[in-house]
């Protein structure tokens, strides 16, 4: 297991092989980290499935409006929808999309962000400046990289628990 600084702004998620810790950076982007544990804390994000996962790219989740593998599932749309908030204004920072960082998804627009996110694969620095980068995954990153590849992928990875480190015990 990670080393946990700091439990409030650590979120847990687990997946079929093992738990991802991610450390949420709520100093650089604290409306996305809020978001985040807010999601985490009503479940929103439980069985919702990595609907977007790029070979050598990002893998991309919580679509809590159409992504839930067991309430009303629809991989067709799984990847439009958000969360019943309003979206976020986009905090744009100096830090890299490097391996291992969150990302939050959105459309072109740049204050569309909502629930969605991804997780980077590899250095991606066409991204930044262009996406927020709102946390890093400090354990587990082995883990994130068996996530099944597709868009969508055939039989989805799914995210079967997000908790707040805080919020475990």
């Amino acid at each position: 297991m990670a080393d946990i600084k700091d439990p409030e702004n650590t979120i847990i998620v687990t997946l079929k092989d093992g738990e991802v810790v991610i450390e949420l950076l709520a100093a650089i982007a604290p409306k996305h980290t809020e978001r985040m544990k807010n999601l985490a804390r009503a479940k929103a994000y439980d069985n919702v499935c990595f609907h977007r996962v790029i070979e050598g790219f990002m893998a991309q989740t919580g679509d809590v409006e159409n992504g839930n593998m067991e309430k009303d599932f629809n991989l067709r749309r799984a990847g439009t929808g958000g969360s019943d908030m309003p979206d976020l204004p986009a905090e744009f920072s100096k830090l890299p999309h490097d391996r291992g960082s969150i990302g939050a998804a959105r459309s072109s627009n740049p204050n569309s962000a909502n629930s969605q996110f991804f997780i980077n694969f590899k250095d991606n620095s066409f991204l930044n400046g262009q996406y927020t980068v709102y946390g890093r995954v400090i354990s587990g990153m082995d883990l994130v990289d068996k996530i099944a590849r597709g868009e969508p992928p055939a039989i989805p990875d799914r995210m079967i628990t997000v908790r707040v480190a805080a919020d475990v015990e």
